[in-house]
């Protein structure tokens, strides 16, 4: 692949479809965990483990699955990697886990991971399915990052605190702006007020580009006479 290609493909996972901002699926998990940063990481690392690792086997095994069967395999095949993960994160990282809850085994029912392994894995080559895994749930990951940093620093007045939920150690308080914040941020509506905010910021971007791109093409006409 080309670096035009490969840069092209990044610009799709990461914004032209982002899942979560473009496509809006796996919402369930997005606005019910971000509430701080280091769970929207968590969350983002694991998604994005078990859907490279979907695109990869679903690839690989895609002529011998049956049309009539295939989403039961997809399934399947999903469900046996979120509890490899699970266990995972169980065994390493158990105060995140259970801070995350059941969002970790629902990663069997996100929407965006059957999506890639219908509409891209199951029709193309392994290297291209892992590298779109990559990055759509890298896109996803993202999202879920900065939809947590947003919601912790106006909810908490901190930000990236509780990162030895991950990464070990003593317990991180992290950058404190503020003794306390605007406890709706933390709470439910929050997170949809959030995921709106992200939404209407990125649709103000790509008409403003547009705009721009208008605005040149016509400047670069050439005038009649």
């Amino acid at each position: 692949m080309t670096p035009e290609g490969l840069a092209e493909r990044f610009k799709n996972g990461l914004w032209r479809d982002n899942p979560g901002l473009v496509q809006l699926l796996g919402l369930c998990p997005l606005l019910a965990v971000t509430a701080t940063f280091v769970n929207g990481l968590g969350l983002g690392i694991a998604t994005l483990a078990v859907l490279m690792a979907s695109n990869a086997l679903v690839s690989a095994t895609r002529r011998w699955i049956q049309p009539e069967i295939r989403i039961p395999i997809y399934v399947l095949i999903i469900a046996s990697l979120v509890t490899c993960i699970e266990l995972i994160f169980k065994a390493y990282f158990p105060d995140l886990d259970r801070r995350l809850g059941i969002f970790i085994p629902l990663i069997v029912t996100n929407c965006a991971i059957v999506a890639r392994a219908e509409v891209f894995a199951s029709r193309n080559t392994v290297g291209s399915s892992i590298l779109d895994g990559f990055v759509m749930g890298t896109g996803f990951a993202l999202l879920l990052m900065a939809i947590g940093a947003f919601r912790e620093l106006i909810g908490q007045g901190s930000l990236f605190s509780g990162m030895d939920l991950l990464f070990g150690g003593d317990p991180v308080r992290g950058i404190v702006l503020a003794e306390s914040g605007w406890l709706l941020m933390v709470l439910p509506p929050g997170a949809f007020f959030s995921l709106a905010l992200a939404i209407a910021a990125k649709n103000a971007i790509d008409r403003r580009h547009r705009d721009s791109q208008t605005s040149i093409s016509r400047g670069a006409r050439p005038l009649n006479r």
